[in-house]
């Protein structure tokens, strides 16, 4: 079955930025892109069409320019353009049907230091049934690697070490798909692969104005072991992959913000399940988004 990523521009920076970080990881994956453009008719062109054009003309010239723009850095990549006249959400939500990956781009920082959610990425990140990745504004390839020696050319950056890959884990609901594509994105990028598992500390009781108490050192080893019978199998599978575990007591998305500092790729999972209240993303997964500043990949899990 033929590969191909799927990412979404919009004439912005930030959906310029995905596209080429979609266009290295198509390359990674000996796979296509689609790049797509979502627009809709309107009676009356909006302030940013300029005057004579038409929203489907500078549609097609927001699409051709990032088309462009990814072949002149990729020219052995197969790009595909698809421009959809339909809204973004639905449109990136039928392409990652048939796609292995979706990317999307962020407006920028928030929080500290991670993505301003939109709208379109936080519900197509909540609804794909397939991996997102999101990209936050002015990612480049060298921000993948490590800081590259002075006197060093663009075109030897990629030959330079890449950053860490670092997962999320949560032993209580380990995830196939999860742990699989951590080890895939580290093995394509010859990277190393952190994994992190925090567990909460003891709830303090209501009135109790006693300290909790640390957690002790046998506690620690049995979410140590857990955490190794779990992973030990995936070590296996690719002995090519260098893997570290670090278990810590605190809250899951504060440790997943901490080691994410320097690292390439951030994997987090996203259970799929609709409440009342609507699909959404998860409390760590959504501080992690807001809070991480390299690109972060979702993946959605029974």
């Amino acid at each position: 079955m033929v590969q191909h990523v799927v990412t979404g521009v919009d004439g912005s920076p930030q959906g310029l930025a995905a596209a080429h970080w979609a266009a290295r990881e198509a390359l990674r994956r000996g796979a296509s892109l689609s790049i797509v453009h979502a627009w809709k008719w309107h009676p009356r062109a909006a302030p940013y069409v300029p005057a004579g054009s038409t929203a489907r003309n500078w549609a097609e010239q927001r699409l051709d320019q990032a088309a462009n723009s990814v072949r002149a850095a990729h020219p052995g990549l197969r790009i595909v353009e698809h421009l959809v006249p339909d809204s973004a959400v639905t449109a990136l939500l039928r392409a990652a049907e048939e796609a292995d990956l979706v990317v999307l781009g962020s407006r920028g920082l928030g929080g500290v230091a991670g993505f301003m959610l939109g709208s379109v990425s936080q519900r197509v990140i909540a609804r794909s049934s397939g991996p997102v990745v999101l990209v936050r504004a002015g990612e480049t390839v060298a921000d993948e690697h490590l800081p590259a020696p002075d006197g060093i050319s663009p075109d030897e950056i990629p030959e330079i070490p890449h950053r860490d890959v670092v997962l999320g884990l949560d032993t209580r609901h380990p995830c196939d798909e999860l742990i699989e594509f951590a080890f895939e994105s580290a093995r394509r990028c010859r990277a190393a692969l952190r994994v992190i598992h925090a567990f909460g500390p003891a709830p303090a009781r209501v009135g109790d104005d006693q300290p909790v108490p640390e957690p002790g050192a046998e506690l620690f080893a049995g979410h140590e072991r857990t955490v190794l019978a779990t992973v030990r199998p995936w070590c296996e599978k690719f002995p090519e992959v260098p893997v570290s575990e670090t278990v810590c007591a605190g809250h899951a998305a504060t440790e997943l913000v901490r080691a994410s500092t320097g690292a390439s790729l951030v994997v987090v999972g996203r259970r799929k399940r609709d409440t009342h209240m609507g699909t959404h993303i998860g409390p760590v997964t959504h501080a992690v988004l807001h809070h991480v500043g390299c690109p972060v990949a979702v993946i959605p899990h029974a």
